[in-house]
């Protein structure tokens, strides 16, 4: 008798161990990749940019969570904004619906591509999520509009041209929420790690975590070549439901991908 207790006991303990365990691995940072082709365009290059867009670990390299169909998908030019949610494709990754796009750049200009995801329900951390997530290209030399706002509801200024960066330097910008800058808002920063070479010690070095100070103002400086994001994380004004129906709260992201290269 007292073995089978024991016995019951251990399978009970390691049932809540796995089930800790998973929890814990899922609630993990999430990003919304928008990743383009190339983020600077000369006149010899191709001029068609090539964007992936998928929602999922970068640093980790998985796993690829379901995205539903974006709200909104575009690129802000000169002050203009272009719809192109017709030109996503969607792609599957490891059975996950993914999209892709292509743009072709006509003129010199920098061209900032954003999106908005739908909402994706988060079980281990009893939340929706929305990613704002933008990008920034310059073709042709132009090296003007690189801080234009989309005018997302949470949304990072850079205050550092987002292209043409080695690695090492620092990147800099300010959290806003409405126009209005966050003080002490916590901005989470991952590598992506696409071939996975890159292996953390430890947990805590898959997502680097930063605070703005009082102006909304952060830096960070990337210690390795390739993509980056920024990604500052705050709550949604008003709760939303759940697929189950159910209201629950909300986060909202503002994420600007950066890329180095290395000197």
């Amino acid at each position: 008798m007292f073995q089978k207790f024991i016995r019951s006991a251990i399978t009970r303990y390691t049932a809540a161990l796995v089930i800790t365990i998973a929890a814990a691995s899922a609630a993990f940072a999430h990003f919304q990749l928008l990743i383009p082709s190339a983020d600077i365009i000369s006149a010899k290059d191709d001029k068609t940019v090539a964007l992936d867009i998928i929602f999922t670990h970068p640093m980790e390299g998985g796993p690829v969570m379901e995205m539903g169909k974006p709200k909104q998908f575009g690129v802000l030019v000169d002050g203009e904004k272009q719809d192109l949610l017709e030109t996503l494709a969607e792609k599957k990754i490891d059975g996950k619906t993914t999209y892709t796009a292509s743009y072709k750049v006509k003129a010199p200009a920098d061209h900032v591509f954003y999106i908005e995801p739908a909402p994706y329900w988060e079980p281990a951390e009893e939340k929706m999520i929305v990613h704002y997530t933008k990008v920034v290209v310059d073709a042709f030399g132009a090296e003007e509009g690189w801080d234009a706002m989309v005018g997302f509801p949470v949304e990072i200024e850079p205050l550092v041209r987002p292209y043409g960066i080695w690695s090492g330097n620092l990147f800099r910008g300010v959290v806003k929420k409405k126009g209005e800058a966050v003080p002490f808002a916590e901005i989470e920063v991952e590598y992506y790690n696409k071939d996975g070479k890159v292996k953390a010690p430890a947990d805590p070095f898959i997502t680097q975590v930063i605070k703005a100070d009082k102006n909304g103002a952060f830096s960070y400086a990337m210690p390795k070549a390739g993509w980056w994001a920024f990604a500052a994380l705050i709550d949604g004004d008003e709760k939303m439901k759940n697929p189950e129906g159910k209201m629950v709260d909300v986060e909202l992201g503002g994420l600007i991908w950066v890329k180095t290269v290395d000197m």
